[in-house]
C-alpha cells in the first residue's frame, strides 16, 4: 500500500503543528484488506453538452444501503469513500476536471434512534469534489452505522472548459466498510461535522447564531457578499447569510466564525479533515481563535492552463488534534480570482471527531 505514517497531509509542506509531512503521492496506512468491504454505486448517465459552472450541471439522488441483507440490523464501520469519473459504460475512466460533487448523506433521526447516546453530525458523511476524490479515514477509526440505514447518494457533474461538443459520462462510487463481527480489535468511533464559510446578505454584522459579537473573542465575522444561489441560512437575531457565495475579479480573504456550526459537546480530538472548494480558490483554514493558532490549512493547486482545482491537501492523524468545547474557532477562506468576471465560491471543512460517548448498540 505504499508509504505508511501516523499523519498523512498531502503537500510538500510542513504542518504548523510540527507533525511530519508524508510526500505527496504517498498511501494513507491502510484497514486489514481482508475484512474490508466495498459498496459500489453507479450514478445515472449525465450528458455534457454545454458549459455548466459549479452546482449547476445536471445531478441525481438515489437511495442505497450498504449491505445486501439489510433486513436484520448489524453494527458497520464506514471507513473510505471514493468518487471516479467514468464514462457511460461504467468503465472508462474520464477526467475528474468534470466532477462537481459527491454527496452521502444518512437521515440523522433514524441514525438518532440507533444511538441514543453518542453524536450524529449533521446529516453529511462524506463530500468528495475537484481536488480531493478519496477519503480513507486513519488506521484504526470508523464512523458507525448499521446495515439496515439507508443513505441518500447524490452526485453532480459539471464542465468549466470544453465547448462545441457533446459526451455521456458518470460517477463511480465506492464504500469502504467493515462489519463489526470481523473486528479483532475495536476501532475508535468518529462522528463527522461541516464548518463552512459564509457571507452576510441581510444585518448588521455578520456572526451567525452570536447574540452580541466582540471581534476580539469571536474574530471579524464574515463579509458582506452577494449569494450565487437561493439556499440562505438564517438565525434568530435578524441576520441572513449564504454559503455559495459571488466573489469579484481580485483577491478576497473572508473570515466566518463556526463555533456554535461545530457544536463542540464535549474537548475531544480531530483526525481527519476534507475540504470543498470552488475554482479560484487558494485556500482554507480552520484557526482556534482563542489560542490564537492555526490548526490546520489547505492550500489549492490549480490545473494548468484551464479552469478548475487538481489538488487540494486533506489532514489525517491518529494522535488527532485536540479541540475544546468552551473555545471560539473561525474559518478563514481565500480566494483569487484571476478570470475578469464574476465567479461562485463555497468554502467548506469536514471535520471528523473522536466520539466519546459512543457505546457499542
Amino acid at each position: 500500500m505504499g508509504n505508511s505514517s501516523k499523519t498523512i497531509f498531502r503537500s510538500p509542506l510542513r504542518l504548523s503543528l510540527g507533525l511530519w509531512v508524508a510526500v505527496l503521492g504517498a498511501s494513507a496506512p491502510a484497514h486489514s484488506e481482508d475484512i474490508i468491504h466495498t459498496k459500489t454505486v453507479l450514478s445515472d448517465v449525465y450528458t455534457i453538452d454545454r458549459i455548466y459552472k459549479s452546482m449547476t450541471g445536471p445531478s441525481s439522488t438515489q437511495q442505497i444501503y450498504l449491505s445486501e441483507n439489510h433486513k436484520e440490523p448489524e453494527l458497520l464501520w464506514i471507513v473510505g469513500y471514493k468518487a471516479v469519473m467514468r464514462g457511460a459504460d461504467g468503465l472508462e475512466e474520464m477526467p475528474q476536471d468534470f466532477m462537481c460533487h459527491s454527496n452521502l448523506d444518512y437521515e440523522s433521526w433514524r441514525h438518532r434512534y440507533y444511538y441514543s447516546k453518542g453524536n450524529y453530525g449533521q446529516g453529511r458523511l462524506f463530500t468528495l469534489s475537484q481536488g480531493q476524490l478519496e477519503v480513507r479515514l486513519p488506521e484504526g477509526f470508523g464512523i458507525p452505522v448499521f446495515s439496515n440505514e439507508p443513505f441518500s447518494l447524490t452526485t453532480q457533474v459539471l464542465n468549466h472548459n470544453v465547448q462545441n461538443n457533446s459526451f455521456d459520462l458518470r460517477h463511480q462510487i465506492a464504500i469502504s466498510y467493515i462489519y463489526d463481527k470481523d473486528i479483532t480489535e475495536p476501532l475508535k468511533p468518529l462522528y463527522p461535522s461541516g464548518v463552512y464559510g459564509l457571507v452576510l446578505l441581510k444585518g448588521e454584522d455578520g456572526y451567525m447564531l452570536i447574540k452580541e459579537p466582540d471581534a476580539q473573542k469571536h474574530g471579524p465575522g464574515c463579509l458582506p457578499g452577494q449569494t450565487a444561489s437561493e439556499n440562505f441560512y438564517f438565525d434568530p437575531f435578524g441576520r441572513q447569510f449564504s454559503g455559495h457565495w459571488v466573489v469579484k475579479p481580485g483577491r478576497e480573504e473572508n473570515h466566518t466564525n463556526v463555533t456554535r456550526v461545530m457544536n463542540l459537546p464535549y474537548d475531544t480530538t480531530l483526525h481527519y479533515i476534507a475540504v470543498h472548494l470552488h475554482p479560484f480558490a487558494e485556500s482554507i483554514e480552520l484557526r482556534d481563535l482563542t489560542e490564537n493558532k492555526s490548526l490546520f490549512k489547505s492550500r489549492v493547486r490549480p490545473f494548468e492552463g484551464k479552469i478548475g482545482i487538481e489538488h487540494v491537501e486533506y489532514f489525517s492523524n491518529e494522535e488527532g488534534i485536540t479541540v475544546f468545547k468552551d473555545h471560539e474557532y473561525e474559518v478563514v477562506s481565500v480566494y483569487n480570482n484571476t478570470s475578469g468576471v464574476d465567479q461562485d465560491s463555497m468554502a467548506v471543512m469536514y471535520l471528523y471527531l473522536y466520539d466519546k460517548d459512543f457505546r457499542r448498540p
